[in-house]
Parts: C-alpha cells; sequence; structure tokens
C-alpha cells in the first residue's frame, strides 16, 4: 500500500505545479492568485507528508505487534508439547473448554490430583503419575496403571511321556524303563502359559511410591479340568503382592505371593527385575533357584541402590522321602492331606507339611558398575510328630544352605554370563527338579538331605530381533542319608534299596530308585519378528537333553534320559 500511494501523490503534487507555472508565465495579472495557490498545494502535500508518516509509524507498530504474537503463539505451543509430554493429553472441563496442565516448574511426571487437577492438602501440591502415559497404561485418578502379559501357542514333543503339560517334571517324571512310558513319545499343544498382568502405581509424595501387582495364567488343573473337548484349565495367580517404597531412604517393603528371595535378580533387590531363564519350559531349567510363594520382604539400598540388603520370610513346605522308621509302634506325622469343604480350601488331593515356622531368607547384593552379584542364604524349620499310643513327641531340625550368583556383561549389551549356585540341607523345594527335602531319621525326626543346585547360562543378543541362550544346570544329592536294621532298610539313597525291576519293561519287581542327581543341558532362540506401536510379535524354538540318575542299589544303578523340543508363538500386546 505504502509504494503505491507515495508515487501517486508526487505525481499529483507535480502536475498542479507545473500547471500553475504555466499559467503564471501566460498571463502575469493572475501571478498573485497562482502564488496563492501554490503555497496552498504545498500546505496540502505536507499535511499528506505527515498523514503517510503516521501511517507509516502504525503500519511498523502493527508488524512489530504481529511478529510478537507469532512468538507467542510459537512459545506457546512449544509449552503445550511440553506440558502434553510431561503431564498427558490436554483435558477439557464440562463446557468443553481446555483446562490448564500444571504449570511447568512441577516436578517432571506429576500431576495435579483429583479431577482434573487440584492442589492435595498435605502435599508437595502435586501427586506424581510418572512419565507420560505409555502403550498399555491408563489413569485412574492419580493411579495410573500398567496392563502386560502375552498370549501363547505352544508345541512340546518329549522322547518319555511324562504325562505332562507346558511345565517338565525334570525328576519323577522322567520314567525309568520299566514304565510303559519310557518307551512312548509324547507331543502336547498348549496355551496354558499365556499370562495377564496389571501393575498399579501411584505416588502420595515425591518420594513415596505405592504399588500393587497382579500375574495370572493357566497352567494348574482343577478336578474338572481335561484337555479332549472343551479344554477347561483353571485362572492361577502367579504373583500377587504390593510394596511401600521410599525413594529418599532407599528402602520398600513387600508384602504377598512374589518370587523367592533367593531368586537371582538382574539388579539390585527390585520386584519384577528377577531373572529367570528365558526358556519355553514353564518348569525352567534344573539348578535355577526360585519359588513364588508367599512371604513379607524388606530391603534397605545404599548408594542409590548401587549396594542392597533384603529379609523376607515366607511360606514354608517340604517333601519327605521314605518315612518309615525302625521304632516300633510309631506314627511318623510329616505331611497331611489338605482340608477342603466346610470352609476349608485347601487342596484334598495334595498333601502340605507340617512346619511351624517360615523360612527366613537373607540376601545381599551390588552392582558397582560391571557385573550384577549376590550373596544369599536361607534357614528352614524342618517339623514332624512321632506318636504312640497314649503319646507324641514333636521334632524341629534346622535345615538350610547358602549361595552366591552374578551376571557378567562380557560384551556389553550382546553377551551375558550367569552363575548361581544354592548348597545346604533340605533345599530341594528351591529347585526346578523339585529333589526330596528330607527323610527320616532313627529317631523319627526330620533328616534334611544334603544338596546342591547349580546352573550356568549364556545369552548372545544377536541382532536386535534375535537372541540366543544356552543353559546348563544340575541338582543333586550328595550322599545318602540311611540306615538299616537287620533286614529292614530305612532312609533315602539305602544301599540294599533293590533297583531290580527299573531296568525291565511291566517287571513286577522292586524299583526304589532314589534320585541321586539330574543334569540339564538346554538351548534356544527368540524372534522377534514383529516390534512396533502395535505390540510384539515372537517365536521361538528349544531344545534340551535331561538325565536323571538314582543311587546305586540291589540291581544295579536306574538311570533314564529325556529329549525334549519345545516351539512357541507369542503376541505381547502392551510391549
Amino acid at each position: 500500500m505504502t509504494r503505491r500511494f507515495f508515487p501517486k501523490v508526487g505525481l499529483l503534487a507535480a502536475t498542479a505545479l507545473c500547471g500553475a507555472g504555466a499559467v503564471a508565465a501566460a498571463d502575469p495579472a493572475h501571478a498573485d492568485s497562482t502564488t496563492a495557490q501554490i503555497g496552498s498545494i504545498e500546505k496540502q502535500i505536507r499535511a499528506l507528508e505527515g498523514q503517510l508518516n503516521h501511517m507509516k509509524r502504525d503500519l511498523s507498530a502493527r508488524s512489530a505487534e504481529v511478529k510478537a504474537a507469532r512468538s507467542e503463539a510459537a512459545e506457546a505451543s512449544r509449552q503445550a508439547r511440553e506440558a502434553e509430554e510431561r503431564f498427558g493429553p490436554v483435558r477439557y472441563d464440562a463446557s468443553g473448554r481446555p483446562m490448564p496442565p500444571p504449570p511447568l516448574s512441577a516436578p517432571p511426571g506429576y500431576n495435579y490430583a483429583g479431577s482434573p487437577y487440584q492442589n492435595v492438602a498435605g502435599t508437595s501440591g502435586y501427586v506424581p503419575s510418572g512419565p507420560a502415559l505409555k502403550q498399555g497404561q491408563f489413569a485412574v485418578g492419580a493411579v495410573r496403571v500398567t496392563l502386560g502379559g502375552f498370549i501363547e501357542a505352544a508345541g512340546i514333543l518329549r522322547s518319555r511321556n511324562e504325562d505332562a503339560d507346558i511345565s517338565s517334571s525334570f525328576n519323577t517324571g522322567i520314567p525309568y524303563a520299566q514304565s510303559a512310558n519310557y518307551h512312548q513319545d509324547e507331543f502336547r499343544g498348549s496355551a496354558r502359559q499365556s499370562r495377564i498382568s496389571l501393575l498399579a502405581q501411584a505416588n502420595p509424595n515425591d518420594y513415596t511410591t505405592l504399588s500393587a501387582y497382579y500375574e495370572t495364567d493357566f497352567n494348574s488343573a482343577g478336578v474338572t479340568s481335561n484337555s479332549v473337548e472343551s479344554n477347561s484349565y483353571t485362572l492361577r495367580t502367579r504373583q500377587l503382592y504390593a510394596t511401600y517404597a521410599r525413594s529418599d531412604d532407599d528402602f520398600y517393603v513387600l508384602g504377598g505371593q512374589s518370587w523367592s528371595l533367593l531368586t537371582m535378580f538382574r539388579n539390585g533387590i527390585t520386584p519384577r527385575q528377577e531373572d529367570s531363564p528365558g526358556v519355553i519350559d514353564a518348569q525352567y531349567v534344573p539348578g535355577f533357584v526360585w519359588t513364588r510363594n508367599v512371604g513379607l520382604r524388606v530391603v534397605k539400598g545404599f548408594d542409590h541402590d548401587k549396594y542392597d540388603i533384603g529379609v523376607s520370610v515366607e511360606s514354608p513346605q517340604s517333601t519327605y522321602a521314605q518315612t518309615a522308621t525302625s521304632l516300633p509302634g510309631v506314627t511318623i506325622n510329616t505331611t497331611n492331606a489338605g482340608l477342603s469343604g466346610n470352609g476349608a480350601t485347601l487342596n484334598s488331593l495334595t498333601t502340605y507339611s507340617t512346619e511351624y515356622a517360615p523360612d527366613v531368607i537373607a540376601k545381599a547384593t551390588a552392582d558397582p558398575g560391571w557385573g550384577h552379584y549376590e550373596l544369599f542364604g536361607v534357614a528352614r524349620f524342618l517339623h514332624d510328630r512321632v506318636s504312640v499310643v497314649g503319646s507324641g513327641s514333636d521334632n524341629t531340625v534346622l535345615a538350610g544352605g547358602g549361595g552366591a550368583g552374578m551376571t557378567l556383561p562380557l560384551i556389553p549389551k550382546r553377551l551375558e554370563f550367569r552363575i548361581s549356585a544354592l548348597a545346604g540341607e533340605g533345599i530341594g523345594r528351591y529347585g526346578s527338579a523339585q529333589l526330596n527335602d528330607a527323610t527320616i531319621a532313627r529317631n523319627g525326626a526330620p533328616q534334611p538331605l544334603p544338596e546342591v543346585l547349580a546352573l550356568t547360562g549364556l545369552l548372545f543378543h544377536a541382532t536386535p530381533k534375535l537372541d540366543l541362550y544356552d543353559y546348563v544346570g544340575t541338582e543333586q544329592v550328595l550322599h545318602r542319608e540311611s540306615y538299616s536294621v537287620g533286614k529292614n532298610n530305612y532312609g533315602y539313597g539305602n544301599p540294599r534299596y533293590s533297583n531290580v525291576g527299573c531296568d525291565v519293561e511291566l517287571s513286577t519287581a522292586t524299583c526304589t530308585g532314589n534320585t541321586r542327581g539330574v543334569v540339564q543341558e538346554t538351548a534356544g532362540l527368540w524372534w522377534k519378528f514383529f516390534h512396533g506401536d502395535y505390540g510384539t510379535m515372537q517365536a521361538g524354538a528349544q531344545y534340551s537333553w535331561t538325565t536323571r540318575t538314582a543311587f546305586r542299589g540291589v540291581g544295579g544303578t536306574p538311570h533314564a534320559d529325556e529329549n525334549i523340543a519345545m516351539f512357541s508363538f507369542r503376541y505381547f500386546p502392551f510391549q
């Protein structure tokens, strides 16, 4: 507008002046009149120039305002993006107007409590809701909920018929040649390891985190479960616990059903960071130390969790072998069938041991910057009752053991080496092969079996989509715990026990075959062929060779081996 306007004004002024000059030259009488006209025109020109200068100043001011508005809009857009990243999408009130987010000066990952935003009396004014919600997360008020789990279709092929599903039985499930199952293969398909998990977290203040975790699968069977037409297997609780954690004190308490404190961890003693072997078999690998049981755990960290110590009390259970005794007229009570009905809800088809105190476990870990290191121990209180008609006595025997483990990143982010071991007495329940914990001594008291559980493995991250693994594990009863009185033999691994029938199919001769040890090597891979905003799909394959060896008795040393191949297809919709 300015460039077009000024030339026009100049042209009009020049035209007017030229015309006035021509008139004055032609008629001097009109000179005075012309001079007056020129003066008037000059005044008009000066007035127009003043107006034009004013317009130029207005346009310049408006241009500055436009630039400032654009800068403010860009800053507002940047703040909106930052606020959405930190506090989630914009919320709206009942009338549809956008609600202002918390100020950007608030600590990252924090939101006002309430609906949609408000300060909370007695707190810092903000209630943490964690980082921006990710895939599989949603908020319920000030509680952040994370979904997890996977759907699996698995195939199992065994060279011996264990009559087992996705969880192999590495001890008595591997039959000796006396059984027809030794001579039969076994194939099964299973979706029962499919898993569902839910994690709920809330932060009453800057330092406190409250969490609840639930994890379930279908790897259990009720009395009506079958595989004939409509597979009707039951929902099983794997983990169900709550934690109270204080980051300022480097401290947490966990209560409920979780992995045992004896289980190896990936770093520190951090819930949901347990380092279980990444195999398909739901019974994992012999030598892997673990349970998932009810307990109460207290953990204290030091130097920002570089070092941790923890103590837990956990629900006890024990298994006994050869509970007969040479004491005349005596009954030994070590286990009882579960009571069900009339308000009781234990399983009447299995037995429960009679311990009167929990297992006590302690652990110390170190993560100094290269590798993860653990020391751990467990104390157990095996208990039974020796009864005769009219009287009896209780017996409690201290058992347990200690061990260590470590995970070493031989090639950072590519190759990991892991080794762990637990040695002691009466620790069979903590191994995947499930060796017996005890037998009965001469006086009728529990006699813990001396045992060692060991596992070593390599995990190779070949590519971002391909993982390879190899594990070697063993569980061994170190020596016999037995005695004989005359022709009567007692205990575990007694050299007078008869193994005559163990190697003859359908033999009616005795096959005691007390397991001395189990050894397994297993190798496999996982291929993540799809990973993105819609979840992860992966396929896996595993092969294992397992051998079971018995103590030598009359008739020889029974042994059996087994080859197992497993295949898996899994979809993780929230990962």
